[in-house]
């Protein structure tokens, strides 16, 4: 089977990811043909959005284990889901898929595990897609009509199988005349939002506006926006949200101004095994991404730099999360697992 998406192309027998680090000024597509390349492409954010993250890693063990052929077993593959486990400890989407795939292979052996292992991340592929399309109508359905929103980061086709979580509320939300335009945050340090973000709505006609992180404050108090929507990379049992650093300071804010949060991921991305936000691991990374932007040196070499990927936005802070299910209003613990028993 051959799918197609923004950010993702699968051939059958390997993948390739359009190279995001090189956007927009570079189209490049890199091949992957086994674990360590899927890996190191999530490692090295080739590829970032944790749905996309565990779309890559699914098709990453597949090709592993279509690598070994007939000495294919979920024992001979254990390297190679420890080598994909550990590429970003944030993103829940990555686990889930290695222990989808992982319940999948059982006790299957050579082309039999290898089969099943390819249909089954083209399943997770395929059902990304279409839960972002419901996910899309669900978050659209509250936002007011003529409605200008903040979005962060990058949660579009680009961070997915396709379509989006936030961006796929936008887009659905623009779809159906709603919408009004966007702003999006640049998302420091690597500067999502204006690498990705407006290359996105920019090039679907959807009428975007690029601001520094730190504008934010100031469009709220001027009543500019009247939603902020962005993604997730892990939600616990409570509704604590992981999510790209500076989501937090954007909840506070909406929540000073009385503007509606709201987190879009697919239920994947649901965690019921932590209680709350306190048991995420979260990423930190090199500091040079901070010093430099892209390549170009910015501050002093031996300055100390903190920086986390990511920060943890209280459930308390959201007004609503948004899946391919529906609608998780004013989340709590027994609002997130009664949601996770829906079919």
């Amino acid at each position: 089977m051959v799918i197609n998406s923004a950010a993702i192309r699968w051939h059958g027998d390997f993948l390739e990811l359009l190279d995001q680090r090189l956007l927009p000024t570079e189209i490049v597509w890199l091949p992957v043909r086994n674990s360590q390349d899927a890996a190191t492409a999530i490692r090295d954010m080739v590829v970032r959005g944790a749905p996309a993250i565990g779309i890559t890693a699914a098709y990453g063990l597949a090709l592993e284990a279509a690598r070994m052929e007939q000495r294919a077993s979920m024992s001979a593959l254990a390297g190679a889901v420890e080598t994909l486990a550990a590429s970003r400890p944030t993103a829940v989407n990555l686990f889930w898929a290695l222990d989808r795939l992982q319940a999948t292979g059982g006790s299957l052996e050579g082309a039999e595990l290898v089969q099943a292992l390819t249909q089954d991340a083209e399943a997770i592929h395929q059902e990304d897609i279409a839960a972002n399309h419901a996910l899309g109508d669900f978050g659209a359905s509250l936002l007011p009509q003529d409605a200008t929103v903040y979005t962060h980061c990058n949660t579009g086709a680009l961070a997915t199988g396709g379509h989006g979580t936030a961006l796929g509320i936008i887009r659905s939300a623009w779809q159906k005349q709603q919408l009004r335009g966007v702003y999006a945050g640049e998302t420091r340090p690597w500067l999502q939002g204006s690498r990705l973000t407006s290359w996105e709505l920019a090039n679907d006609g959807i009428p975007v506006t690029l601001v520094a992180d730190s504008t934010a404050g100031q469009l709220m108090a001027q009543g500019k926006v009247q939603a902020v929507i962005v993604g997730a990379d892990r939600i616990t049992a409570n509704g604590d949200t992981a999510n790209k650093i500076g989501t937090y300071n954007l909840a506070v804010l909406a929540k000073h101004h009385g503007i509606p949060f709201i987190v879009a991921a697919p239920v994947s991305t649901l965690d019921p095994a932590l209680p709350d936000g306190s048991h995420i691991v979260i990423e930190e990374r090199d500091g040079s991404e901070v010093r430099q932007i892209q390549g170009k040196v910015v501050a002093p070499s031996e300055v100390a730099v903190y920086n986390p990927a990511f920060d943890v936005t209280p459930g308390e802070l959201i007004t609503a999360i948004v899946t391919e299910r529906g609608v998780i209003e004013a989340p709590t613990t027994e609002k997130v697992l009664a949601h996770l028993r829906q079919q």
